[in-house]
């Protein structure tokens, strides 16, 4: 049976008989896949599917769904579930269908069709948003709280390599964390790139299989690592679209919260880190023979961008 057929079958019972048209894979990264489709009843939705295989990092797709529920309740801009599922008989995989939104998440694209008001406007709009997310009650929901700063360092070991600077920051870091703040909600990898903006700015917040129950900092902190800036000047240290303090003060405003300076700074500093991670590991994925890739090899090279990044920081430097 054709993946339309069965994706038919799967929406029968939440829109009644439909017919599946225009199905398009969207991407196809490591942990989802991306598909673009219409559903016809009479008239035409817009739908997208997410799936991808069971694992131990990520959210599975009905904690996805629930959680995207708990956060659009709590008034961040989420697209509409329409239904997901953890089973893989339907489809093969684990599954989630939600309305497709309208706009771009390219973000060099995005950035050439703002002005300055636009910058600050999508600035806002995403403190906003990210207070929004953290104000979402989760109870019951079934959340893990990981140490992030832990997890970090046993996917580096994992690797069996390492670099001196990597090394100082765990050690700093780890004699300087701070007292732990209330737990909320947490995106995981809220950042430019996984934003819908469309003409009216923010439009919708993607990629939620990182979620999880920890402190407001770690997506606070992530929004704001060079990586995110896409080629933006230090000024544009939040997301390429202001200054981190003008990012952390509309937070506070729009969360009710004050944002520690120091705190947000150590988290700053796990945040650089856990990317530095990142592209070692994706490196060692070209390097070790598992998945050959240019892509990934330059990846990888980005290891001492986040290494004189950390030096910064801990020398008392950083964004602003």
């Amino acid at each position: 049976m054709s993946l339309e057929h069965r994706l038919e079958e799967v929406l029968q019972p939440v829109l009644g008989a439909v017919a599946v048209e225009n199905l398009q894979r969207l991407t196809g990264g490591a942990s989802r896949t991306t598909w673009a489709f219409e559903a016809v009843a009479g008239e035409r939705r817009a739908l997208i599917l997410r799936t991808g295989a069971p694992d131990d990092i990520h959210a599975g797709m009905e904690l996805e769904a629930q959680v995207q529920r708990r956060a659009a309740a709590a008034g961040a801009p989420v697209p509409h579930i329409v239904t997901a599922s953890d089973s893989p008989a339907a489809l093969g995989n684990p599954y989630l269908i939600c309305d497709a939104i309208p706009g771009d998440t390219i973000v060099r694209r995005i950035f050439r069709g703002l002005d300055d008001a636009g910058r600050a406007r999508l600035l806002r709009q995403c403190a906003e948003a990210l207070a929004a997310v953290h104000r979402a009650t989760v109870d019951g929901v079934g959340l893990t709280t990981p140490d992030d700063l832990a997890g970090w360092r046993a996917r580096l070991d994992e690797i069996g390599d390492t670099t001196a600077t990597f090394e100082w920051t765990f050690r700093r870091l780890a004699d300087e964390r701070p007292d732990p703040s209330p737990m909320v909600l947490v995106h995981g990898d809220f950042r430019m790139g996984n934003l819908i903006v469309d003409q009216s700015g923010l439009a919708a917040v993607l990629d939620w299989e990182l979620t999880h129950i920890g402190e407001r900092y770690e997506d606070l902190a992530w929004f704001c690592i060079r990586a995110w800036r896409f080629g933006a000047p230090e000024m544009l240290g939040a997301g390429g679209l202001g200054s981190v303090e003008t990012f952390l003060r509309t937070y506070e405003e729009a969360a009710g919260v004050d944002v520690d300076r120091s705190v947000f700074r150590w988290w700053l500093t796990v945040a650089t880190l856990r990317w530095g991670v990142i592209c070692r590991h994706q490196a060692e994925r070209h390097l070790s023979g598992e998945t050959p890739s240019v892509e990934l090899a330059a990846i990888g090279r980005r290891v001492s961008e986040t290494e004189w990044d950390l030096l910064d920081l801990l020398s008392g430097k950083g964004p602003r």
